[in-house]
């Protein structure tokens, strides 16, 4: 593992309230083995348009990142959340943006010791600092298709393909956290094949395999009444089916939730995350909406699930090109796991069960409650044992050294 490096990571995400993303398990785990690690906090891509239900559950949760500032984590990173005013449709305002953030950083790296950093880019907005902050390497992390994503800010998708491929260029190593967003990529006209590399996502396996029933037992006992049973779930019936991560109003299929709930009010509907805006959904009387848990409380909270699922909507660009983590992490637990079609998932169908509509999605479900076995838990585990983030790091450490 590398150590004694200096790491800038510009992040998609905040520290503070998103699920943790790729870079937020890479970066503790170079922290952890001593190098000086700053997370910066989403710049974002520009807020949503004005009529977006999102943009005052961002704006809100945004305001609260600003009043942490800079905060030294007990894993020992530096996580910052600099200032930028997110309106990237003007030149002015990139212009400004970047004379903020090169003086707002500058200023962290003199006063904790960062020098000829590595710069971590996984936002294109970031690509303005490139060749500012006097770093030695520049590694883009690309985890979405960018310019497809037009629900979530208002910036013209030209504006962030144009972002893009300038970090393309000038990256010394490309990482894609998906094999479409990878295939897409080098055949495209740019093929950048020779430093385009797949970074798998991956997985706290022990920490997620925590939520396994004992070997041999019921599956469907483990939902029952126990020990160390979270209060908010204790009184919802089973059987449960949950949902952990961020519930963006247009990433969610509510239509496939209502129509499931619908022709099967028996089943209840655990949903676990932040949102920025209410859910269509939540009024439905076998929809429970938790909110947010701490990532340390999931196992705990996935043990009482039945099935565990993901309800992505699959006529979106910007989904169809995702690598959910949380996929990963249900498998980890054992639990059967339903989604809606993935590309990056598709291997693993048999493994885990794809609903190619809405009343498949019903079979699936039927299914998992009905006939899973203990041999089929511990193939899915085993699907995700290997891939953990301590072995991603130790890829991305080699080819660091590599380079430098």
């Amino acid at each position: 593992m590398i150590k004694g490096k200096s790491i800038i990571c510009f992040a998609g995400e905040d520290w503070w309230y998103h699920h943790p993303h790729s870079k937020n398990h890479l970066m503790v785990r170079f922290a952890r083995a001593g190098n000086r690690v700053m997370f910066v906090n989403s710049i974002s891509m520009g807020l949503p348009a004005l009529d977006s239900p999102d943009l005052f559950g961002k704006i809100k949760r945004k305001l609260r990142s600003y009043s942490k500032l800079v905060r030294r984590t007990e894993e020992g990173l530096l996580v910052v959340t600099p200032f930028v005013i997110p309106f990237y449709s003007s030149r002015l305002i990139r212009a400004l943006n970047r004379l903020m953030l090169i003086w707002q950083i500058k200023l962290l790296m003199i006063a904790f010791d960062f020098t000829d950093p590595i710069l971590w880019i996984a936002i294109p907005t970031a690509g303005d600092l490139v060749g500012h902050l006097g770093e030695q390497l520049l590694i883009y992390q690309v985890s979405d298709k960018y310019e497809a994503n037009q629900m979530d800010h208002a910036t013209p998708r030209e504006v962030i393909a144009l972002m893009h491929r300038s970090l393309r260029v000038g990256a010394d190593l490309i990482y894609y956290s998906g094999r479409k967003l990878l295939e897409d990529e080098t055949r495209s006209k740019m093929k950048l094949t020779a430093k385009s590399k797949l970074l798998e996502q991956a997985v706290d396996f022990e920490h997620f395999a925590s939520a396994s029933a004992p070997n041999g037992a019921n599956l469907a006992a483990i939902s029952g009444p126990g020990a160390d049973v979270p209060e908010d779930i204790a009184g919802v019936p089973a059987p449960r089916l949950g949902f952990f991560g961020s519930m963006d109003s247009w990433l969610l299929d509510q239509e496939l939730i209502r129509y499931v709930s619908e022709k099967r009010p028996d089943w209840h509907w655990v949903m676990l995350g932040i949102k920025s805006s209410r859910l269509r959904i939540e009024d439905l009387p076998n929809v429970h909406v938790l909110g947010p848990k701490p990532y340390g409380q999931l196992p705990a909270y996935a043990r009482q699930f039945n099935v565990c699922v993901l309800p992505w909507v699959t006529d979106n660009e910007w989904a169809i090109y995702g690598s959910a983590i949380k996929v990963r992490e249900y498998m980890a637990t054992g639990k059967p796991v339903v989604i809606t079609p993935l590309y990056e998932f598709e291997p693993l169908d048999g493994i885990l069960r794809i609903a190619r509509n809405y009343d498949d999605f019903i079979r699936k479900v039927e299914d998992s409650l009905s006939s899973d076995t203990e041999a089929d838990r511990l193939a899915r585990q085993q699907a995700v044992r290997a891939s953990t983030w301590d072995v991603r790091a130790e890829e991305v450490s080699k080819d660091i050294e590599a380079l430098i």
